[in-house]
């Protein structure tokens, strides 16, 4: 890697590639843009003149061509494992958009090509840096409401579309698109391994053949459930509702309420009303930041770790481990039943 900035190439330069992503190595003073690649010219034309750097169309021929030290890959999801193990092969550093992979195979391809490459791979899965689930983390770790038992996690819209996503062939479908955000923070604020997978999945309002709708009840080792669910809905729900022993968690957009509460049993079981006791506290917050992850913290934290001061927060085997929780869920809609998924690591 060259000694002072990280010489960036974007793969894809589409809605999140020209914005989010292009954004980020524009204003950090750790990355420079040194070349664009995308099929489409006008979006090639657009990036020469707002970087003035070398554009391509075929990737191979960027690798072939520039000294770089990281690519950035925000193409299509089928697109995804075949660029990322190039870019490896060729020894660059690779920053790979959600969801890293299509299934569980390509996963442990990726897995085991970052075990022999000179580059690092580094999965992108913002919602691990989403100002909800670091609070959350914060108060389950104190114990704020008891011994946690279920964690719903939801997330909705009534937006159709009409793109790549809409279809399988593509490596499209919510569980694969929202599964990142939906799943992945559940799973880890339950933490402890996965026991079993029950899901369903369905096409609400979208063409295509891929789902728009999902719901997966994942139980954990420990018995602790969680409720992910991404719905079509004007109304939106909220997007974390936490139950533990001695109270409950809401977080809906950028206020969190936490409502504390120790039951007591009443001195006459007849007595069914008095079960039901007032909440001894309520404690309302305003979450400051991003719900769905910092991406300016993220690429901080692509630079240290390419730096050397310390590793990325997500590892390869990390995103592993989710590609087989959403395969789960989907060979459970395939076969209406509960799957135990093999978490296996890759050999």
């Amino acid at each position: 890697m060259s000694d002072t900035v990280i010489r960036t190439a974007i793969l894809g330069y589409g809605r999140n590639g020209s914005t989010m992503h292009a954004g980020c190595v524009e204003k950090s003073p750790e990355f420079t843009m040194s070349a664009v690649c995308d099929v489409d010219s006008a979006a090639r034309d657009k990036a020469k003149s707002r970087f003035d750097c070398s554009v391509y169309e075929d990737y191979r021929e960027m690798l072939a061509d520039e000294e770089l030290d990281l690519v950035v890959i925000v193409t299509r999801s089928d697109q995804h494992c075949e660029m990322v193990c190039d870019c490896l092969d060729a020894g660059v550093n690779v920053l790979v958009t959600k969801p890293w992979a299509t299934n569980r195979e390509e996963a442990a391809r990726l897995v085991a090509k970052s075990r022999t490459s000179k580059g690092h791979l580094l999965p992108w899965l913002p919602v691990r840096w989403a100002s909800d689930y670091l609070r959350l983390r914060e108060l389950l770790a104190e114990e704020a409401i008891g011994k946690v038992f279920l964690i719903r996690r939801c997330c909705t819209s009534f937006g159709m579309r009409d793109d790549w996503q809409t279809e399988t062939k593509f490596g499209g479908g919510y569980v694969l698109n929202w599964g990142p955000h939906i799943v992945d923070p559940a799973m880890l604020l339950g933490g402890a391994p996965v026991a079993t997978v029950y899901g369903q999945t369905r096409k609400a309002i979208n063409p295509g053949d891929a789902e728009d709708l999902f719901m997966a009840m994942i139980t954990l080792e420990d018995g602790t459930l969680l409720h992910t669910e991404y719905s079509v809905c004007v109304s939106h729900l909220p997007n974390w509702f936490v139950q533990g022993t001695r109270g409950t968690i809401v977080a809906h957009g950028s206020k969190l309420t936490i409502h504390k509460h120790v039951p007591h049993l009443p001195e006459d079981p007849t007595q069914y009303a008095a079960m039901r006791g007032d909440e001894d506290e309520v404690i309302e917050e305003a979450l400051e930041g991003h719900v769905y992850g910092d991406v300016d913290a993220v690429y901080g934290d692509v630079a240290a770790a390419l730096a050397g001061e310390r590793p990325f927060p997500v590892s390869p085997d990390d995103a592993y481990g989710l590609s087989v929780t959403l395969d789960a869920i989907k060979q459970s809609q395939e076969g209406d039943c509960i799957v135990r998924p093999d978490y296996t690591p890759v050999a």
